[in-house]
C-alpha cells in the first residue's frame, strides 16, 4: 500500500521537500490517498446499464463526468445537451438512480461522511483558528473587501499552502486558478514557495491557470475544471476564482439587466457548490465591494457592502470580510457561517504571503 501511495505522490508531482514526502507516506495518511480514488463513481459505469458510449461522451463534453454529476443536473439541462432526447435522458437518470440510491441519511451517517472534509491552511495560525482549522473542502469560502485588503494575496498564498500536507491526514494537492481581473502573478508564488522551502518550478507546475474574459467564458471554464478533476482523480484540492463578480459587473449593466445577471450568477455558483461536493474540493472566491446608497439613511457604520446580493450571500458557505489595519496588517472577520462564531483575526501580508501579525 505504501508503494502505491509513493507512486501517487510522484504522479501528482506535489512540490514537497524529500523529508516532507517521507513523513507524509510514513504517517497513516496513505489511507486518504486511496479514499480519493473511490470518492466518486465514474460515468462510464452507465455502460453496464444499457447507456451507449456515444451518449456518455456527450455528457462528458459538457463537464458531466460522474454519476453524482448527472443526479445533480435537472432533466431540462440534460435535454439541452446536443443529441440527447427526453427518452434518453429518462433512461440515463433511471440508471444513475440504480447506481447511487443515496436518499436520506441519519445525522450519524452524515457525520461519518463529513470525515472526508479536509482543511487547507491560509499561512496564518490566527486566520486558520478563525476558520476552524483552515479553508474547508466541499464548501464555497468567499472573501470580500475593498482593494488592498489582501484578497489576491490570500489567493496566491493558498496556491502554495494547498500543496503542503496538513493536519488530519491531508496529503496536499494541485490548484486550479481562474483569473478574471488579470491579477495572477507566478513570480509571487515563487516568493511564497521560498518561505515554505519548496521547489519553485514544482509549485508553479501544480497550479493550473486560466484567464476568463467574459462571464460566459468564466462559466464555460467550469466544464474544463470538471474534466480535469475527473481525469486526475483526487489530485485537485482547491479551485480559486479571483474575483467571482468582476465580469458580471461588466457584462450586465443597469437595473434592466439585473435579474438576468443574478440568474446567470446563481447558475454559476450552484455549479461551483456541486463541483466542490462532487470532487471533494475546496472552492475559494474573492468578491468586490460597492457603495450602499441606503446605508446613510439607516446610519450604518460601514456604507459599503459586498456585491452579488442575496444570491451571493446564500451560495457562499462561509463569508469572510477583510479590511485594512495599520501598515501591512489586515483584519479578517467571519461575516456569515453555518458553524463558525462571529469573531475576528489579525494577519499580515509579507513577501512570503499571508502570515501571522507580529505584535
Amino acid at each position: 500500500m505504501a508503494t502505491k501511495a509513493k507512486k501517487r505522490a510522484a504522479d501528482k508531482d506535489v512540490s514537497l521537500t524529500e523529508d516532507q514526502v517521507v513523513h507524509d507516506l510514513d504517517a497513516s495518511t496513505v489511507l486518504d490517498v486511496d479514499d480519493d480514488e473511490t470518492f466518486f463513481q465514474d460515468i462510464d459505469l452507465l455502460q453496464n446499464h444499457g447507456i451507449n458510449v456515444a451518449d456518455i461522451k456527450k455528457l462528458k463534453s459538457v463537464g458531466i463526468c460522474t454519476i453524482k454529476g448527472v443526479i445533480m443536473c435537472t432533466k431540462k439541462k440534460l435535454c439541452n445537451v446536443k443529441g440527447l432526447s427526453e427518452v434518453k435522458v429518462d433512461k440515463i437518470k433511471e440508471a444513475c438512480q440504480k447506481l447511487d440510491s443515496s436518499g436520506f441519511l441519519t445525522a450519524l451517517q452524515f457525520a461519518d461522511k463529513r470525515k472526508q472534509v479536509f482543511r487547507i491552511t491560509t499561512g496564518s495560525h490566527e486566520f486558520d483558528k478563525l476558520l476552524g482549522g483552515g479553508l474547508e473542502s466541499m464548501a464555497i469560502t468567499e472573501a470580500f473587501g475593498e482593494f488592498r485588503t489582501g484578497k489576491t494575496q490570500l489567493s496566491h498564498t493558498l496556491c502554495v499552502t494547498t500543496q503542503i500536507p496538513g493536519q488530519n491526514g491531508y496529503s496536499g494537492g494541485k490548484v486550479i486558478f481562474i483569473d478574471t481581473e488579470n491579477t495572477f502573478r507566478p513570480d509571487r508564488l515563487k516568493d511564497i514557495a521560498d518561505r515554505f522551502s519548496l521547489n519553485q518550478s514544482a509549485v508553479l507546475d501544480n497550479v493550473l491557470y486560466a484567464r476568463a474574459y467574459t462571464s460566459e467564458h468564466q462559466y464555460e471554464l467550469l466544464d474544463l475544471v470538471a474534466a480535469k478533476c475527473h481525469e486526475e482523480s483526487g489530485v485537485y484540492k482547491l479551485l480559486i476564482v479571483d474575483s467571482v463578480m468582476a465580469l458580471f459587473r461588466v457584462d450586465f449593466s443597469g437595473r434592466g439587466e439585473l435579474s438576468e445577471r443574478q440568474q446567470k450568477l446563481a447558475q454559476m455558483l450552484s455549479r461551483l457548490q456541486k463541483m466542490s461536493e462532487e470532487y471533494n474540493m475546496a472552492v475559494f472566491v474573492t468578491n468586490q465591494m460597492t457603495s450602499d446608497p441606503g446605508a446613510t439613511m439607516s446610519f450604518q457604520a460601514d456604507p459599503k457592502k459586498p456585491i452579488g446580493g442575496n444570491i451571493m450571500a446564500h451560495a457562499s458557505t462561509t463569508r469572510i470580510s477583510l479590511r485594512k489595519g495599520r501598515g501591512e496588517l489586515r483584519i479578517a472577520k467571519i461575516y456569515d457561517s453555518p458553524d463558525l462564531p462571529e469573531s475576528e483575526a489579525t494577519f499580515a501580508i509579507s513577501n512570503g504571503g499571508i502570515c501571522d501579525a507580529k505584535e
